[in-house]
């Protein structure tokens, strides 16, 4: 089993809140090029209404450890789903774009607390040295970012209105919410808090905290400005027709959940840090790709090889985030809602800095320049979990002396 059996039901649930939350993390990107259609948005705008929903993300996915630490799980969830209810009800109803950065922003708090409210919950429910089912949890995460961005180009493509895709949404996240009232929240305790004689300032002093802090923090910028931004850039530097371009956010979340799905099962023998190095170098290399081919040509060949390539940039993002998540839980085990939310902020401080940048870049220099600042980034990233890792290595080494 995964987890426990008790916890396989509040595992599903879960499950569904998780993959619901990757349909609303993805779906503005997909729709992006619509946008700039109709409501005829500059990418400077394009860029402030993410970078709105960011800020609420990264905000949120703090201070929820700490609320969740005081109040419980089930309040932390509940209202983290009834804001994403409210706020993509009422999302692209207008073009006005600071009422759409207000509504943006109003998601990315409740996208900031199921964040942290799940990994929380499959910390409690796997312990330690785990990984796979974070791993798999995150699967979820892809099957929703996926699926959303796949029906937005199905929508487009017969011509109906794409804005549907928000309300849809919207009501299932209403739905969830009351479902998770019946489900065994409880079971899964509260953290300890901090040690006796200990207080948040030694969390501040571990250089653990702020790696986990900083790789996701770069890692999320990627991860989501690709996400954001590939369906544009298909669209621009390959000349590829609007659905073609949105079809590409949904390959590089199938990378992702095929990553997430296959790749976890192997954990039970190769060590996830071996993985986590090994997928970043992929990620990495990829991006690199998808930007130099669109520096030689924009034809259909061209095309055809970054479209690859963003398949393997998915899967090579598939496991980074989960097992940073895993690793960051086993070095703060007593204040796991603490840590974990600190390192998601850095996550979500990631989605709302790099598409402000991409966004400036792009309207500067071109959407290709954007690319190019991901492919830099993309190789921190791997640098960042090297020593996330060997900091890990360390502590195993000082534990058994």
């Amino acid at each position: 089993m995964i987890v426990e059996k008790r916890f396989f039901p509040l595992y599903i649930a879960l499950f569904t809140v998780f993959a619901l939350f990757g349909i609303s993390m993805t779906v503005i990107g997909a729709t992006l090029p619509k946008i700039f259609a109709d409501f005829g948005w500059s990418y400077t705008t394009a860029g402030a209404v993410i970078a709105a929903g960011s800020i609420g993300y990264f905000l949120s996915s703090y201070l929820a450890g700490i609320f969740l630490s005081a109040v419980g799980l089930r309040l932390t969830v509940s209202l983290a789903l009834l804001l994403i209810f409210g706020g993509l009800e009422f999302f692209a109803k207008t073009t006005i774009p600071w009422l759409n950065m207000l509504l943006y922003f109003i998601v990315g708090i409740g996208q900031g607390g199921i964040e942290l409210s799940v990994d929380w919950g499959v910390l409690r429910m796997e312990g330690p040295g785990g990984g796979r089912a974070m791993s798999l949890m995150h699967g979820a995460f892809s099957i929703g970012a996926f699926v959303g961005p796949l029906i937005i180009a199905i929508l487009i493509g017969a011509q109906m209105q794409w804005t549907l895709v928000y309300r849809g949404i919207g009501i299932l996240f209403l739905v969830i919410a009351i479902f998770m009232q019946f489900m065994p929240l409880s079971a899964l305790g509260r953290d300890k808090g901090h040690a006796p004689g200990r207080s948040r300032r030694d969390l501040f002093r571990h250089p653990a905290y702020w790696l986990g802090f900083f790789a996701l923090f770069v890692y999320v910028g990627v991860e989501m400005g690709i996400s954001n931004w590939v369906a544009e850039y298909f669209v621009s530097v390959f000349k590829t027709p609007i659905p073609t371009g949105t079809f590409m956010v949904s390959l590089f979340w199938a990378g992702l959940l095929l990553g997430r799905f296959g790749i976890s099962t192997f954990q039970q023998i190769i060590k996830r840090e071996k993985i986590l190095i090994a997928l970043s170098i992929l990620m990495a290399f990829s991006v690199f790709v998808i930007t130099f081919v669109g520096f030689l040509g924009n034809g259909n060949i061209a095309g055809a090889i970054s479209g690859i390539f963003v398949i393997f940039s998915g899967l090579g993002c598939s496991i980074i985030y989960p097992n940073v998540m895993s690793i960051i839980g086993d070095f703060f085990p007593h204040t796991q809602s603490e840590a974990v939310g600190f390192a998601a902020m850095g996550g979500g401080m990631g989605s709302f800095m790099f598409p402000y940048v991409m966004s400036n870049i792009a309207a500067a220099w071109g959407i290709r320049a954007g690319f190019l600042m991901y492919a830099f980034f993309a190789f921190v990233v791997v640098g960042l979990n090297v020593a996330l890792v060997r900091a890990e290595s360390k502590r195993g080494i000082a534990a058994r002396k």
